[in-house]
Parts: C-alpha cells; sequence; structure tokens
C-alpha cells in the first residue's frame, strides 16, 4: 500500500501517515493547513513524503 507522511524534520517525527486512496494531495494539504499548522507557524520545516507498506 502506498501512504503519504506529513514528517517536521525540526521534531524528527511523523505527524501522520494518510492512504493515498483516500487522501488525495488536495485533502492531505488541508489537513496540513488545519491540523498541523502549529509546526509551520514555529518555522519548522514539515515535508509531505511517500511510504510504501507491504
Amino acid at each position: 500500500m502506498k501512504f503519504r507522511e506529513i514528517y517536521c524534520n525540526n521534531c524528527k517525527k511523523i505527524l501522520g501517515r494518510y492512504n493515498t486512496k483516500y487522501y488525495d494531495n488536495e485533502k492531505i494539504s488541508e489537513i496540513l493547513k488545519s491540523n498541523h499548522s502549529l509546526h509551520i507557524k514555529k518555522g519548522h520545516q514539515v515535508i509531505i513524503r511517500d511510504f510504501f507498506k507491504e
């Protein structure tokens, strides 16, 4: 299965993992803006990366 992770480079932790079957890029960006905006406001570098799980 293919997932997308929201990852904070400053904290070195995964903020969320979302299945690409149910969450497209638009939904993930909305989640990033609403739920994880505190990390961005603090100046943290938040990235979205692909993750594969068998």
